[in-house]
């Protein structure tokens, strides 16, 4: 039996993964999964792939690509998510902004520098027309971080999934002024270097059963009701955002790697582009 990690979020995106533990999917093939949740995200996922801290990490797309040009010695093994996330951009609800424009040379809330929420603040700015040399940012570690930031005025606007936040907006810590989706397909499926190098067979299985999973997760009986019951949210929103997410069961496309790195030095955030071998496994 061969013990490997794996680290993602604790979202919804990510019960295919519990339901295959749970179920023993993987011990059928000798593999003993340990999942952490990390409330964090892909900035705290970054270092733990460099630290060898985990194996495996269910990670944002642009927020791996930059750590890989970093230096963080992983390869993306497969997309696990083919849609684009839905960030929603949030405010404190009792503040005064009412539109996007208003949040222009304000300071936005991030989980940490290499985040999703710090690196979908860049591209939101340039579409937006911003100077994002004028960028200004609060590191709050996780979404009750935010909650209190905004309330306390240590930031002005947060960046976060939509439907994770929605109860937040519905109880009123928060108000949503927009949605921003990201400009490709939003989560990959990484790993360390040194794991991939020794375990190739063991990836293998471990692809073939979360595919299997993926490829049917949509159509298993009540899986909306499991969703809202299990992650707390309406039965209206998890119907809503399963009408609009789909998981893949390929690797990612070469065009969508060149088209990240492409958005990213644009901003500066990478100086160079790397080929596709250094990222892809």
């Amino acid at each position: 039996m061969k013990t490997i990690k794996i680290i993602g979020v604790p979202e919804h995106f990510n019960l295919p993964w519990h339901l295959a533990i749970e179920e023993g999917a993987f011990l059928e093939r000798g593999i003993n999964l340990e999942w952490t949740d990390i409330p964090e995200g892909t900035g705290k996922m970054c270092q733990m792939l460099e630290s060898n801290d985990t194996d495996l990490a269910i990670i944002l797309t642009e927020g791996i690509i930059k750590s890989i040009h970093e230096g963080n010695p992983c390869k993306i093994v497969q997309e696990y998510i083919g849609t684009p996330l839905q960030w929603g951009i949030h405010v404190d609800a009792k503040s005064t902004y009412t539109s996007i424009k208003e949040l222009q040379n304000t300071k936005a809330a991030i989980s940490r520098y290499g985040s999703g929420s710090h690196l979908m603040a860049y591209i939101h700015a340039q579409q937006k027309g911003w100077d994002t040399g004028k960028l200004k940012f609060e590191v709050i570690n996780n979404l009750n971080g935010a909650i209190e930031g905004l309330a306390n005025g240590k930031a002005d606007y947060f960046m976060w999934e939509h439907f994770t936040t929605k109860p937040h907006v519905d109880n009123q810590s928060f108000r949503r002024l927009d949605d921003f989706p990201t400009p490709w397909p939003c989560f990959v499926i990484a790993g360390t270097k040194k794991f991939l190098e020794a375990n190739n067979n063991l990836i293998t299985h471990i692809l073939e059963v979360i595919n299997t999973y993926t490829s049917e997760f949509k159509s298993i009986p009540s899986i909306d009701r499991t969703l809202s019951n299990k992650y707390e949210q309406k039965l209206e929103d998890i119907q809503e955002w399963l009408s609009i997410t789909s998981w893949s069961q390929n690797q990612i496309k070469i065009a969508t790697v060149i088209k990240v790195q492409e958005s990213l030095k644009t901003l500066n955030l990478i100086q160079s582009k790397l080929t596709t071998e250094d990222i892809l496994y």
